[in-house]
């Protein structure tokens, strides 16, 4: 097994993002999509009043985190959970509410970098991209490949990889797949070169980018998940709390652009020449609009060059009347 890099996105504006917010004794972060801890530790390191909860549905994330996070002590506990799952871990811990939620979603450095896990397609792997492999992993690439429908594997490389091929891709792979299974990774790309016409592969990046991350999406439920979590994070964290997040695809930054744009949203009518007392918004962009990274980030780090940054800060109580 090799061993995995990780290079945290963005690093030094997240942790200036979230330090605000956990500059208090007892302070708390969630760091809802942990991966090897690299955004936890710099938090830990940096902010020295708060503790870190962090959540991985990859257990193989949270024993390479926990190893790496053990210097910092009872400062740092690690959970094995989904992120939608967010309100189930903090009433677990006997915790009304917290002071910050960090995301950094998609795949991470450790998945791509073990090639057993089916995530590159650089590498010929099983298909497996499920994130978390035991036994509440679900369906594999290769179920998906082998078992949907032309029409819905249509669907998914369209809608996740925003795939212009997706039907010319669909029909090669339920008549290959007539011949035999899909296993591995290598037999897809060398699909993928075979249907994908060479000017088209001249541009966009490697040929198998957008199917590979539509399975992986796929895979994991990932919007939907997205979907779930993003109102409870919103909904957890307490006055001068704030939720970071990094996205890497249009759809996922949509969705969270769409969930900060309704809760900084005001209940008075827009033809009201004043907000009366009570009706502000109970939270504020904290960026404005989304943020990327720059130049010489991406140049350093290639796996920033998607990425969009956008933080929300609770400054009302949930009620309006006491403290969260």
């Amino acid at each position: 097994m090799t061993t995995p890099r990780h290079v945290p996105v963005l690093l030094d504006r997240v942790v200036a993002l979230l330090a605000p917010a956990l500059d208090h004794s007892d302070a708390v972060l969630v760091d809802a999509t942990l991966g090897l801890g690299g955004h936890s530790e710099a938090v830990l390191a940096r902010c020295e009043l708060a503790r870190v909860v962090g959540i991985d549905r990859d257990p193989r994330a949270l024993e390479l985190s926990r190893e790496r996070l053990a210097p910092y002590g009872d400062r740092f506990t690690a959970v094995h959970a989904v992120y939608d799952e967010i309100p189930d871990v903090l009433d677990d811990l006997g915790l009304a509410h917290v002071d910050g939620v960090l995301f950094d979603l998609g795949v991470s450095s450790m998945q791509l970098d073990l090639a057993e896990r089916g995530f590159a397609y650089s590498v010929d792997a099983p298909l497996d991209m499920r994130m978390d492999s035991g036994a509440r992993g679900g369906p594999t690439a290769a179920d998906v490949l082998n078992t949907y429908e032309g029409r819905d594997l249509v669907r998914v490389l369209r809608d996740y990889g925003e795939e212009r091929m997706a039907r010319r891709i669909a029909d090669a792979i339920v008549r290959e797949r007539a011949k035999e299974p899909f296993t591995t990774s290598g037999r897809l790309v060398a699909l993928l070169y075979d249907v994908i016409p060479a000017p088209a592969r001249r541009t966009g990046g490697h040929p198998a980018k957008r199917t590979f991350q539509a399975l992986r999406m796929e895979v994991n439920d990932e919007l939907r998940v997205l979907e779930r979590a993003m109102p409870a994070a919103i909904d957890a964290i307490g006055v001068g709390g704030r939720v970071v997040v990094e996205a890497y695809h249009s759809l996922e930054d949509r969705l969270v652009k769409r969930a900060f744009t309704a809760a900084t949203a005001s209940d008075v009518p827009e033809d009201l020449p004043f907000v009366p007392e009570g009706h502000e918004p109970a939270l504020r962009l904290v960026t404005r609009g989304s943020e990327q990274a720059s130049a010489a980030e991406i140049a350093e780090n290639p796996r920033a060059a998607s990425v969009r940054l956008r933080a929300i800060e609770r400054v009302r109580p949930h009620d309006g009347k006491g403290a969260a």
